[in-house]
């Protein structure tokens, strides 16, 4: 860990078992310094970052830091996967139906996961996933206009 306590991106891979690779970090970083990003808006900020990268090699560290938790993968129906940096706390999305704007909202009710099933057919159910679909604000004003 830093001097500040909190761990550095690097520390972070190695905390969750991934091996730490420049491409890894720079990926990292982007989704969290990002806004609900697709993965070739994410591929475009590492090549900033860190200069070529396939668009296989972005999708295969997606999965990674994912699979890792480190990251969150929204899949809008209709739509192309998006990633976020906030995990860990299973809040929900609203979703622009005209512009695709996505913002986060927290949780609905309670604690996580949120929402009670009304029948769970016996299953423990750790998490909900909830989109709600409207118009963003810029988008409903110029409806109505």
């Amino acid at each position: 860990m830093t001097a500040t306590g909190n761990p550095t991106t690097a520390e972070e891979l190695r905390g969750a078992g991934l091996r730490v690779t420049a491409a890894r970090v720079a990926l990292l970083e982007a989704v969290r310094d990002g806004d609900h990003l697709g993965a070739e808006a994410i591929a475009s900020e590492v090549r900033g970052r860190v200069g070529h990268i396939s668009v296989q090699a972005v999708y295969e560290g997606l999965h990674a830091l994912t699979a890792a938790g480190l990251i969150r993968r929204l899949d809008p129906p209709g739509s192309p996967a998006l990633y976020e940096g906030r995990v860990g706390d299973n809040h929900h999305h609203l979703v622009c139906r005209s512009c695709g704007a996505v913002a986060d909202v927290d949780c609905a009710v309670g604690h996580a996961p949120c929402l009670t099933a009304s029948d769970d057919r016996g299953f423990a159910v750790d998490e909900a996933e909830v989109i709600y679909w409207g118009l963003c604000p810029a988008c409903s004003t110029a409806r109505s206009t």
